[in-house]
């Protein structure tokens, strides 16, 4: 959700969004959302901010860095500092400046400008005031519901398991209560149409 998140707050503040996507129901998804999708070498040429949250080594590569359009400004909102190859953004960089505290300009050969945001580590870490707390409260709410669950829960085998479902409803209930939200209820009648029954 990170990635679709920052693409509806770029949406929402006026922005075209161009999505780069491996995966093809994400693509799907991004298409159905309103959004333009294609290829980052294809993007990358017509974008004035690239932001990446892939969670991915190599998503923006010296390939794509070449067809940069000037003046282009990145972010990495994602995983540490491997989603932008730094070292091919060097390699093409006959000069490199800081232009501000967070902020190198790196131009090209050809005089085209690109512009990273803090040495290409997570921009909200590194630049910012951090994970935002409506986000955090939610995942310190799983983190010690679960918690409780498994000190509860008979013993389990060493695996990877899920969050319970209802570990995830009563967090977004209490998320909900706290926003002043109420929604509805499946009845009786509903709950057994779907083949639900009530815990």
């Amino acid at each position: 959700w990170c990635g679709r998140g920052i693409a509806m707050r770029a949406s929402g503040l006026g922005a075209r969004v161009l999505v780069c996507e491996v995966d093809p129901v994400r693509a799907v998804e991004a298409v159905m959302d309103g959004f333009s999708v294609g290829r980052m070498e294809e993007m990358i040429a017509q974008a004035d901010f690239l932001v990446t949250s892939t969670g991915c080594c190599d998503v923006v590569t010296e390939r794509a860095l070449a067809q940069a359009k000037d003046g282009l400004v990145m972010a990495n909102a994602g995983h540490f500092d491997v989603e932008i190859d730094k070292g091919a953004l060097a390699r093409l960089a006959v000069r490199q400046e800081r232009v501000r505290d967070g902020i190198e300009r790196f131009i090209l050969a050809d005089d085209r400008s690109i512009y990273l945001l803090g040495e290409g580590r997570l921009v909200n870490l590194v630049l910012g005031d951090g994970h935002p707390v409506e986000i955090m409260v939610i995942s310190f709410a799983l983190q010690a519901l679960t918690l409780r669950h498994i000190v509860e829960s008979e013993p389990l085998p060493p695996a990877l398991y899920p969050v319970p479902r209802e570990i995830d409803d009563r967090v977004a209930q209490m998320k909900l209560s706290a926003l002043g939200v109420t929604i509805d209820a499946l009845t009786k009648e509903q709950e057994g149409y779907l083949g639900l029954s009530r815990a």
